[in-house]
C-alpha cells in the first residue's frame, strides 16, 4: 500500500505520496495527462532549474528574496543539477500547451528539497516562481536547453563526421570509379570527390546550425505572463541573462522583443528545420553507403562496410549495412520531428504558444539523434570501410559513357554508336572504338585514360 499525505493548492486539497518530494500541481497533472509514456529529458528539466537559480540570484539582488531563502533555494538546485531526485519529474510531455505542469513540477520539487534542508518555508509559487511566469521559463528553458545541446554535442559530432569524411577522401583520391547520374553509369570520377561532397554537405549544415545559436540565445525570460514583465523587477531580463551566462559559459541575452519571444516559436522551427537539413544529408549518405556496399556479388559490390553483425536469422553468412540504416531511421525520425515543430510552432495564439512541451521534446530529440547518428557514422561506416578495387576497375573498363571524352573528335553521333556495341556486347570501350574509328591504340588511350578525365 502507498501511504499519503494531503497536500493543498488553490482548487483544494490532493493526495500526494507521502514520500514525493513534488506537491499538489505535480500530482493533478499526473493524474490529468496520462497520454503517453514520454518524459522530457534531464537537460531540459536541468535547464529549467537552472533558471529558477539563476532567478533566485536576481531577485536576491533585488532585496526580493531572504539571504537564507536565496541560499536554500540554490543549494536545492545544486542538489538536482547533480542528479538526484530524477525521478520526482514523471509528468507526460503531453500536457497544458504552456508547460505550466512541469514548471510548477519543478518549483515543487525545488521548494521540497529547499525546506527540507533550511527548515524554512518554502514556496514553490512565492519564492520558487518569484518574478517568472511558465509562459516566460519554458520558451526559456527551450532555448537554453536546445543552445547548450547544439553547442555541446551537435556541433563536435558534426566536426568529427567532416573530419572522418575528409580524412577517408584524402586517402581516396586516386581512386577512380564510375560516376552515377540517375542510377545510371556517368562520366568518372575519383572516390575522393565523390565523399568531397558528402563533407560539404555536412559542413554547411554545421555552418547553419552554428548560426542559429544567435537565435537561441535569446531569451524569453522577464517577459512574465503576456511580455510585459509584470510582477518582475525593472531590468530583470538584462540581470537574468547576465547570470544564466556566467552559469552555463553561452552568451545570452534578452530577446529583442520578449512579446515575440513568448507568443512564437519561430526559432525553434527555424532550428528544426536545420535539423531536417542536416538528416537529409546523412540520409543522402547513408544511402549512397548502402548502394556502393550492395551485393556482394548481385550488387554495385564498390566497397565492402564493416561487418559488425550477422544479418540474417535464416541466411547464414548474410550482412548487412547495419549502421547506414540506423542511421537513416534517425533522419526520419527529425523530419518526422520537423513537421511536429512546424504545426506546432503555428499554434502561437495571441500571447502565447501552447504547444511548446511538444516542441520542447520533439527538438532535443532531433539534437540527440543528430549528434549521435553523426558519431555512428563517422566510426562505424566512414572511418573503416573497404574498396574494393578489382570491381570498381572493371566498371571502368567497360563504363559506355567514356565515349563522351571521343566527342569532340568524332562526333556525339559516332560516339553514341561505340557506346551501344561496347554495351551490348560488354567489351571494354577502347577495344570498340579501335574498331569503329580511324584512331591508333595509343591516341584513344590518351583520349579516354580516365585519370585524366577526373
Amino acid at each position: 500500500m502507498t501511504d499519503y499525505r494531503v497536500e493543498r493548492d488553490s482548487m483544494g486539497e490532493v493526495r500526494v505520496p507521502s514520500t514525493a518530494k513534488y506537491g499538489a500541481q505535480t500530482q493533478r497533472a499526473k493524474e490529468n495527462f496520462a497520454i503517453s509514456d514520454l518524459r522530457f529529458p534531464d537537460q531540459f528539466i536541468d535547464a529549467i532549474v537552472r533558471i529558477k537559480r539563476c532567478v533566485a540570484m536576481v531577485n536576491r539582488e533585488e532585496e526580493l528574496l531572504s539571504e537564507p531563502l536565496f541560499h536554500a533555494i540554490t543549494s536545492a538546485a545544486d542538489q538536482l543539477l547533480a542528479g538526484e531526485c530524477r525521478d520526482q519529474f514523471p509528468l507526460d510531455v503531453f500536457q497544458t500547451g504552456s508547460g505550466t505542469s512541469t514548471n510548477m513540477n519543478v518549483n515543487e520539487v525545488l521548494a521540497h528539497l529547499a525546506a527540507e534542508q533550511s527548515g524554512l518555508e518554502v514556496s514553490a509559487n512565492d519564492h520558487i516562481n518569484m518574478s517568472q511566469s511558465s509562459n516566460d521559463v519554458i520558451p526559456t528553458a527551450i532555448h537554453i536547453s536546445a543552445a547548450l545541446a547544439v553547442h555541446n554535442d551537435l556541433l563536435p559530432a558534426i566536426e568529427h563526421l567532416e573530419s572522418a569524411i575528409r580524412l577517408k577522401a584524402r586517402s581516396l583520391n586516386s581512386i577512380i570509379k564510375t560516376g552515377r547520374t540517375h542510377l545510371m553509369d556517368a562520366m568518372p570520377l575519383t572516390l575522393g570527390q565523390e565523399l568531397s561532397a558528402w563533407a560539404e554537405q555536412v559542413h554547411k549544415a554545421g555552418r547553419r546550425l552554428s548560426d542559429s545559436q544567435k537565435y537561441l540565445c535569446q531569451l524569453a525570460q522577464g517577459g512574465t505572463a503576456v511580455g510585459t514583465g509584470v510582477n518582475a523587477p525593472d531590468l530583470f531580463a538584462e540581470k537574468f541573462c547576465a547570470a544564466i551566462s556566467i552559469d552555463t559559459g553561452l552568451s545570452f541575452k534578452p530577446n529583442y522583443s520578449l512579446f515575440e519571444a513568448l507568443s512564437s516559436q519561430d526559432t525553434a522551427v527555424a532550428v528544426s528545420g536545420q535539423l531536417k537539413t542536416l538528416a537529409v544529408a546523412l540520409m543522402k549518405i547513408s544511402n549512397d553507403l548502402r548502394w556502393m556496399n550492395s551485393g556482394p556479388l548481385a550488387g554495385l559490390g564498390e566497397i565492402s562496410l564493416q561487418a559488425l553483425q550477422p544479418g540474417s536469422s535464416i541466411m547464414p553468412g548474410k550482412v548487412n549495412p547495419v549502421i547506414p540504416e540506423a542511421v537513416a531511421m534517425a533522419c526520419a525520425q527529425v523530419i518526422g520531428n520537423d513537421a511536429c515543430i512546424t504545426v506546432a510552432g503555428q499554434s502561437g495564439n495571441f500571447q502565447l504558444n501552447v504547444m511548446l512541451p511538444v516542441i520542447a521534446y520533439n527538438l532535443l530529440q532531433s539534437i540527440s539523434l543528430m549528434s549521435n547518428a553523426c558519431r555512428a557514422l563517422a566510426d562505424q561506416a566512414i572511418a573503416n570501410f573497404d574498396v574494393n578495387d578489382a570491381v570498381l576497375a572493371a566498371s571502368i573498363a567497360k563504363n559506355p559513357i567514356l565515349v563522351t571524352a571521343l566527342n569532340p573528335v568524332i562526333g556525339y553521333l559516332a560516339a553514341a554508336e561505340i557506346a551501344k556495341k561496347a554495351y551490348l556486347q560488354q567489351r571494354a570501350v577502347i577495344d570498340v572504338a579501335e574498331e569503329m574509328t580511324d584512331l591508333s591504340r595509343e591516341e584513344l588511350s590518351a583520349l579516354l585514360d580516365p585519370s585524366k578525365l577526373v
